[in-house]
C-alpha cells in the first residue's frame, strides 16, 4: 500500500469527492482531507491510500491536474519526520523563582 499526497486542493473538495476521483485509477482504501483542528476547515490538502500500482498509475494521471481553478500537487507521501519540541512561551513577563 502506498500513501498520496494530494497539494493545492480546492477548499470545496471533501473527503468523499477527493475518493471518488482517484477511484478512476483503482480501488482506494481511504481518502482524507486534512483539516484545521480550530475551525474545522480544509487545509487545501490530503492523503489518498491505493495499492501500489494503482497509487502509482494515480500519481502519473494526476500529476499536473487542473481542478476547478488550481493545478493539484500529487506525489507519493512521505513519512512524518520526527521534529524537535517547539520551545514554549507564554505571556509576554517570564516566571523567575527567586
Amino acid at each position: 500500500m502506498k500513501s498520496i499526497f494530494v497539494g493545492n486542493l480546492p477548499w470545496s473538495v471533501g473527503d468523499e469527492e477527493l475518493k471518488a476521483k482517484f477511484e478512476e485509477f483503482g480501488a482506494v482504501i481511504s481518502a482524507r482531507i486534512v483539516t484545521d483542528k480550530m475551525s474545522n476547515r480544509s487545509r487545501g490538502f490530503g492523503f489518498v491510500d491505493m495499492e501500489d500500482a494503482d497509487a502509482e498509475k494515480a500519481v502519473s494521471a494526476m500529476t499536473g491536474y487542473k481542478w476547478g481553478d488550481r493545478e493539484i500537487t500529487v506525489n507519493e507521501a512521505r513519512p512524518k519526520t520526527e521534529r524537535a519540541p517547539r520551545e514554549r512561551r507564554s505571556g509576554g513577563y517570564r516566571n523567575f523563582m527567586f
